[in-house]
C-alpha cells in the first residue's frame, strides 16, 4: 500500500524507485500482488507510463488512512505515543468512592484515549471475570487472616491494606478507641453477628476472630447493604466486623479498631498474566495506585512490570 501512496504522490515508477531504493520491476511486482488482492484494477498503461485507475486512486486515499493508523498503532505499543483503548475495570463498592472515581476522573483529563467501563463484583465474581476475558484489569481483596486462592492464569499485584474495626452499638460499646483485646471481645459470645448474604470469606474471619477469643459466634443478620448493616448496628440489633473504607462516621455506631485480632485487609490489582504489558491497563493501573497511596497503609510503590 505503501508504495500505491508512494505512486499516485510522485506520478512515476521511476520517481518511487528513487525515493524507496527498490527497482522499478520489483515495485510493479508489489502492484501486481496487492491489484490481485483487491480484486480491481489499479493500474493502466499511459504510454511508456502506467497511471492509477480510479479504484487505484480510490484505494489510495484509503491507503493513507491505513498506514496513519499502523504507524500511530506502533508508536502506542512502543510507548511513544499517548495510550488509546478500552478496559474494563472491576471493582468492590467500598473502592469506588474514594479510590476509582478519582483516579479515573484524573486519567480522563491526562488520558481522553482510554474509554474505562465499571463493573462492581465482590471478589470471587471479579476473579471469574477477569479469567474469563470479561474484564481486564480488577480490585479484588483478601483478609490476611482468610488468604484467597488466586487462579494461575491471573497475575496480582498488591497496592496496599487497610485495617479492620468492630462496628457496634454506641450504647453498649465499652473500651472507648482502644485497640480490641480477646477479653473485650470474649464478653461478645452472646451477640448478634452480621455478615454478608454470600457465606464466604467474611464468615470465615468472623469464626476464626472469634475462635482466636475462645467462643463460637452466632451469625444471626445476613445483609450485603452498608447503609442496612449500619442501621442495624445503630439500633443495637448486632456487631459486625468492617475494614476501614467500608466503616460508617455517623452517630450512634462506635468503630473499635481489632488490631492483630483481625489482621488486615489486602487489596490487589489483578490482570491475566500476560496483559500488563498493554500500555492502557499499565496506566489505569498506574492512576488506582497513585490514589490509593492516598487512602490506604502501607502502600506498595513498585509498578508492575510490563512483561508479567
Amino acid at each position: 500500500m505503501r508504495l500505491l501512496v508512494e505512486l499516485e504522490r510522485l506520478g512515476t515508477m521511476g520517481a518511487v524507485s528513487e525515493v524507496t531504493g527498490m527497482g522499478t520491476s520489483a515495485i510493479s511486482k508489489h502492484l501486481a500482488v496487492l491489484e490481485k488482492e483487491a480484486g480491481v484494477v489499479l493500474l493502466t498503461p499511459d504510454g511508456r507510463r502506467v497511471r492509477l485507475t480510479p479504484a487505484g486512486h480510490r484505494l489510495a486515499e484509503h491507503a493513507v488512512d491505513i498506514l496513519a493508523r499502523v504507524e500511530a498503532a506502533k508508536a502506542e505499543m512502543t510507548g511513544e505515543g499517548d495510550p488509546v483503548g478500552r478496559v474494563d475495570l472491576v471493582t468492590f463498592i467500598s473502592m469506588a468512592v474514594p479510590v476509582v472515581l478519582p483516579a479515573l476522573e484524573r486519567l480522563r483529563l491526562d488520558h481522553p484515549g482510554i474509554d474505562v467501563r465499571l463493573i462492581e463484583h465482590e471478589p470471587d465474581q471479579a476473579l471469574e471475570l477477569l479469567h474469563n476475558g470479561d474484564a481486564d484489569l480488577g480490585l479484588i481483596y483478601e483478609y490476611s487472616l482468610v488468604p484467597r486462592r488466586m487462579p494461575e492464569t491471573l497475575a496480582l499485584h498488591r497496592i496496599g491494606s487497610e485495617p479492620l474495626l468492630l462496628a457496634q452499638s454506641a450504647r453498649s460499646a465499652g473500651g472507648g478507641r482502644r485497640t480490641m483485646t480477646r477479653e473485650r471481645l470474649s464478653e461478645l459470645s452472646g451477640a448478634s453477628w452480621i455478615a454478608n448474604s454470600r457465606g464466604s470469606d467474611e464468615d470465615e474471619l468472623v469464626q476464626r476472630m472469634c475462635g482466636a477469643a475462645g467462643f463460637r459466634p452466632r451469625i444471626r443478620h445476613r445483609i450485603d447493604n452498608l447503609e442496612a448493616v449500619n442501621a442495624v448496628v445503630a439500633a443495637g440489633w448486632g456487631v459486625g466486623v468492617m475494614p476501614k473504607l467500608a466503616a460508617p462516621r455517623r452517630r450512634g455506631i462506635a468503630l473499635t479498631p481489632l488490631g492483630g485480632l483481625g489482621g488486615v485487609r489486602r487489596i490487589y490489582l489483578v490482570a491475566r498474566t500476560g496483559s500488563w504489558a498493554w500500555r492502557p491497563i499499565r496506566t489505569v493501573a498506574h492512576y488506582l495506585r497513585s490514589t490509593a497511596r492516598e487512602i490506604l497503609d502501607d502502600v506498595d510503590e513498585v509498578e508492575p512490570p510490563e512483561q508479567v
